[in-house]
């Protein structure tokens, strides 16, 4: 036995390892099944184990600002969150059919949480994500002109299934931003999918872009076919600071 649990590790199949070690320490209940049964359980739990493995990878390369879950989410609030809506995106068919979603509303309203909550239920799913505040992702686009890493990242966040762009619309854009993210989102024009948050209301960002060619172009791109969300109500921080102990859902 010792002979094959190497060999197992040699392989790299730790879910195999793992499951037969289970039916050795507990030979009573597997003695009744057939040799295919126990070999499939074995599959099976070596399948799972990749999956989970799978999942933690893409959240950590993720690097979601906050923990969130879909089944969190509260919606006793007035906030004009649909759940009907909000189980359906999450069964990710807006991927598949590549738009995308613009998640709008006031400061601590829950835009943050609700697109990290969308974008760890796809990475659930299996499907590669990327969080980015909007100017963290600008400056790490400039800096990768500079050091001349700028195609690999371009490569690396076009072929995401998912974008998250959080803080949209904080800053004014500048000439070399503009270009920049025009080529980016253009890059991933009908092909992938863009989540934006932001406190800005939508008819602002076209002044927010600034130069009146590229910010026709970038809108084009981001608005047309996509899932607007406008959020309402009080903060969810205060509420939260209210809420009784154990009840953390946002």
């Amino acid at each position: 036995m010792k002979t094959i649990y190497n060999q197992l590790t040699t392989l790299g199949l730790s879910g195999i390892k793992d499951a037969l070690t289970l039916q050795t320490e507990q030979p009573t209940h597997y003695r009744e099944l057939a040799f295919e049964e126990r070999l499939s359980l074995l599959l099976d739990n070596e399948l799972n184990a990749r999956s989970q493995r799978k999942i933690a990878r893409l959240t950590r390369q993720a690097k979601f600002r906050v923990h969130a879950g879909i089944e969190q989410l509260d919606y006793r609030a007035k906030r004009n969150l649909n759940k009907s809506q909000i189980r359906t995106l999450a069964q990710g068919e807006w991927l598949r059919l590549h738009q995308n979603i613009l998640i709008t509303g006031a400061t601590g309203c829950g835009k943050t949480y609700l697109a990290c909550a969308f974008g760890h239920q796809h990475c659930q799913q299996g499907q590669s994500v990327f969080y980015f505040r909007l100017k963290e992702l600008l400056e790490k686009m400039f800096f990768a002109q500079a050091d001349g890493t700028y195609r690999k990242l371009i490569g690396k966040l076009t072929n995401a299934d998912l974008l998250i762009l959080d803080d949209w619309g904080l800053e004014p854009l500048n000439a070399q931003q503009r270009s920049d993210l025009l080529e980016l989102i253009d890059a991933r024009y009908d092909s992938k999918s863009t989540l934006i948050a932001s406190q800005l209301p939508q008819e602002h960002w076209y002044k927010m872009i600034g130069e009146s060619t590229h910010a026709d172009a970038i809108l084009d791109r981001l608005v047309h076919g996509s899932i607007k969300i406008e959020l309402e109500g009080e903060s969810m921080r205060k509420m939260t600071n209210n809420l009784t102990d154990g009840d953390h859902s946002v």
